[in-house]
């Protein structure tokens, strides 16, 4: 079959960073469902990897983790999915990803594909739409106990990105907080508006003073899904007294003793986190996938694609490695078919 991988950790502009190869045909075991790729979504995740992780002896490793394909074969223990059926999912940290013709994924984090959208759109949602639900209903519960005298509202910290963009939407179509996003430029001030933002401040300029200005109150959640180092001031400034916090990037140094005086509770997400730990609740990622792909069926929630590269191959997902790594994407960037 044909994949992109690589050897060893480089520079994505470096003519080795990714190749086309070809490798055999997997085969399904257990729970596995073996699916025929059509689609993939590129994310930060797969360019960290790219630049830290090299592969095992004699081995390639492939990155890609959402993925929109049809199940071609299952495992001997596979029971909620078969042949034909149309899927969409975002894989684990800890076996070979999806940036193949073929690629095997345990059933029980996996979701049926939306009916009303195309591989490419389908493709778009899982990683981020996983991370954004559980950071908002299991970390940071917005729907769950209230933070006494707060707004509610939560600011979403880089609401254009992947991850920023399905939060909003979820944020509006199932809880009653208000939506504060940040976004700097023209073009993606308009693209968090048009999914659903209720305000719109600029993470380039301090953002305690805008939130301030916008006369609603001290949000009650944090949601910092890039540049948390640069930010973690501000919002600790900016955030109600025993408000929650959330991040999901990677600060080369954490100090959350300024939260101390506020009592403000800090929480990660990882999605991989279920499946890198085999947990008792892994099933819950298929369970909320199949929930978004009831909200996009429905009309509530959109896709989050934003650019369609082409073809599955080394040198459009070199492209969409850099576009990444310049800080400049909006939504997501998808590349389709072999």
């Amino acid at each position: 079959m044909r994949a992109v991988g690589y050897h060893t950790p480089l520079p994505i502009a470096a003519p080795n960073s990714l190749v086309d190869i070809e490798l055999p045909r997997p085969v399904p075991y257990g729970r596995d469902l073996l699916v025929e790729i059509r689609a993939v979504s590129v994310n930060p995740v797969d360019t960290k990897v790219r630049a830290s992780a090299a592969a095992a002896d004699n081995e390639w490793k492939i990155l890609g983790w959402d993925a929109a394909g049809v199940v071609v074969e299952t495992g001997p223990e596979a029971s909620l999915f078969k042949p034909g059926d149309e899927i969409f999912y975002a894989g684990a940290l800890t076996r070979p990803g999806s940036n193949a013709e073929f690629h095997l994924v345990d059933e029980r984090i996996v979701g049926p594909k939306p009916k009303t959208l195309d591989w490419a759109e389908a493709a778009a949602l899982p990683l981020t739409a996983i991370t954004a639900w559980e950071t908002l209903f299991d970390r940071l519960d917005v729907n769950g106990r209230a933070v006494p005298g707060a707004a509610p509202a939560i600011l979403v910290v880089g609401g254009a990105g992947g991850v920023g963009s399905i939060t909003i939407q979820l944020a509006r179509q199932l809880t009653n907080l208000k939506v504060i996003a940040t976004a700097s430029r023209p073009e993606t001030r308009a693209w968090v508006t048009e999914l659903g933002a209720h305000h719109v401040v600029d993470h380039s300029r301090p953002l305690a003073e805008q939130v301030e200005a916008l006369g609603i109150g001290a949000p009650a959640f944090v949601f910092s899904t890039t540049g948390t180092d640069q930010h973690l001031s501000e919002i600790v400034e900016l955030i109600a007294p025993q408000g929650r916090f959330a991040l999901i990037d990677d600060p080369a140094a954490l100090d959350v003793l300024p939260f101390k005086r506020k009592s403000v509770s800090t929480h990660w997400e990882l999605m991989f986190t279920r499946s890198l730990f085999d947990t008792d609740d892994i099933a819950e990622q298929g369970r909320l996938l199949r929930e978004v792909t009831r909200l996009v069926d429905s009309g509530a929630v959109r896709t989050t694609l934003a650019e369609d590269f082409g073809p599955i191959n080394a040198a459009n997902l070199k492209r969409a490695h850099a576009l990444i790594e310049s800080g400049r994407a909006r939504g997501k960037i998808v590349l389709e078919g072999f």
